[in-house]
C-alpha cells in the first residue's frame, strides 16, 4: 500500500470519480495551464457512459486507475462481489493501479488485488466533496500537509466541483511556488 511517494521535489494530484462531462474538461484544462499531470481513479461504469473523455485524459497524457465499476466500499462489500465488480472496471480501464473508494478495503480484498495491482491511497484527502468545508478551508487543510511526495485526492465529480475548481488552481500556484513537480503515478 502506498500512502506518499520518495521524491525530492515532486507530488501526485489524483482525482476520483470520473469521468464527468460537467468538471473533466475544466481539470484538464487547468493542469493544461499549469502542465501538470495527474492520476485519474475512475469509476467502470462513468468510463462506460463517457468514453471519450477517457480517452482524453489518456490522450493529455495522464494516468488512469481502477476506482470499482460502481464506487463499492470494499468494508460492505462481499469480496467475491468486490473483485467481479473490479474485473468489470478493469474491461474499461487498462490500468494496474487501483485504489479503492472511501480508501476501505477488506484484508482479504487486499491480499486477492496486490499481486496484480499497485493499491493507491494517499497523505492528503482534501475533502473537497465536503459541503461542510469552503474552498479556503479546503486549500488550508490541503497546503498544511503537502510535502515532496505527497498524493493528494481530489474529486472531479459534480458534488466536489465547486471547492476543487476553486482550490485546484492554488494548489498549483503552491506547487510551482516550492519548485515541485505535479506528476502521475506510474508503475
Amino acid at each position: 500500500m502506498i500512502f506518499s511517494l520518495k521524491s525530492n521535489n515532486e507530488i501526485y494530484l489524483t482525482f476520483d470519480d470520473g469521468p464527468c462531462p460537467e468538471v473533466t474538461p475544466q481539470v484538464l484544462n487547468i493542469l493544461e495551464k499549469y502542465n501538470a499531470k495527474a492520476t485519474f481513479f475512475c469509476i467502470g461504469k462513468n468510463v462506460k457512459n463517457n468514453p471519450n473523455l477517457y480517452s482524453e485524459i489518456i490522450s493529455a497524457g495522464h494516468s488512469v486507475g481502477n476506482h470499482t465499476y460502481n464506487h463499492l466500499n470494499g468494508w460492505k462489500t462481499k469480496k467475491k462481489e468486490y473483485l467481479n465488480d473490479i474485473k468489470k472496471a478493469a474491461e474499461l480501464i487498462d490500468s494496474n493501479l487501483f485504489r479503492p473508494p472511501y480508501g476501505r478495503i477488506s484484508v482479504n480484498q487486499y491480499l486477492s488485488l496486490k499481486n496484480d495491482y499497485k493499491i493507491i491511497f494517499w497523505n492528503i484527502l482534501t475533502k473537497d466533496y465536503s459541503k461542510k468545508l469552503n474552498s479556503e478551508q479546503v486549500l488550508n487543510r490541503t497546503l498544511k500537509k503537502l510535502k515532496p511526495g505527497s498524493i493528494i485526492v481530489f474529486h472531479d465529480s459534480v458534488k466536489a466541483s465547486d471547492n476543487m475548481l476553486k482550490t485546484l488552481p492554488l494548489v498549483l500556484d503552491n506547487v510551482n511556488e516550492l519548485n515541485y513537480l505535479a506528476k502521475a503515478i506510474t508503475f
